[in-house]
């Protein structure tokens, strides 16, 4: 059986489906999860309160929540847990976040494989509710582009290295095939919706302004910084997605036009 720990979120949503249509056990974990595809198996929960008996691969998404991802891990691999896939973050791999999960994972002696995406294309869904009422988009960084990463590729690789063997010990950092500014994904948007969306450029003091009145003001501005002060490793394409899935990944162009429901 998999476990995919997360199943209601942006990559994990995705995964089960995947691992379900491949004809996969599967069991859907998430603290708010009440549905999934046929045949697979919803539980409410979370990493803390896991029960691995009968799972032989898992998912794991870690939130900002403190979760003791080292007792976490060693009761998998006492339950017979062989394969684990983690997602992790770019930030890791360039050196803006610390790394104490991946050091755990690295050390649990169970078959890792970590993944570290950059931003996610859904990230643009913050600005569905004014496409839909104004046909604008408010935004700091106008032409600060990165290679943000469709989720739907995240869940593939995912599902790649849960099913198949040549992943373990391996770290994949996930990208989009080409960087793109922020202007530039709303006339993605556009495009999707077929109507015109005007881009508002915003400062770095009133996005800041409005990010700290529900995110903690440290995690604010290392948001800002890596948004508007990318690293050349977090602007660069990663091949790993083709690597992995022997296809490029996916256009933001390709996620809003599957997305364009959300902005109409």
């Amino acid at each position: 059986m998999i476990m995919v720990v997360g199943a209601t979120g942006n990559v994990g949503k995705p995964l089960v489906r995947m691992l379900a249509e491949a004809g996969e056990e599967v069991t859907a974990v998430s603290r708010r999860i009440t549905t999934a595809p046929p045949g697979v198996v919803v539980r409410q929960g979370d990493l803390a309160s896991l029960d691995f008996a009968g799972v032989s691969a898992a998912f794991l998404m870690v939130s900002g929540a403190f979760v003791p991802v080292d007792d976490v891990l060693r009761r998998a691999k006492a339950a017979g847990v062989r394969r684990v896939v983690v997602l992790s973050s770019q930030g890791v791999a360039t050196g803006r976040h610390p790394a104490v999960l991946e050091d755990s994972v690295r050390r649990s002696g169970l078959e890792w494989t970590i993944l570290q995406p950059g931003a996610f294309a859904s990230n643009a869904l913050q600005w569905a509710e004014s496409v839909r009422s104004s046909r604008s988009v408010v935004a700091p960084f106008e032409n600060v582009a990165l290679p943000v990463v469709d989720p739907e590729d995240i869940g593939a690789v995912a599902a790649a290295a849960l099913r198949e063997d040549g992943h373990a010990g391996k770290s994949y950092i996930l990208t989009g095939p080409a960087p793109i500014t922020p202007r530039d994904q709303v006339a993605a948007i556009a495009s999707a919706v077929g109507e015109p969306v005007r881009f508002v450029p915003q400062t770095r003091e009133e996005a800041r302004a409005l990010m700290v009145g529900f995110m903690p003001p440290e995690v604010v501005d290392v948001t800002l910084d890596v948004l508007g002060s990318p690293t050349p490793a977090k602007q660069a394409v990663s091949p790993d997605v083709e690597r992995v899935l022997g296809r490029p990944p996916r256009s933001f162009a390709e996620w809003a036009s599957r997305f364009a429901g959300a902005f109409k």
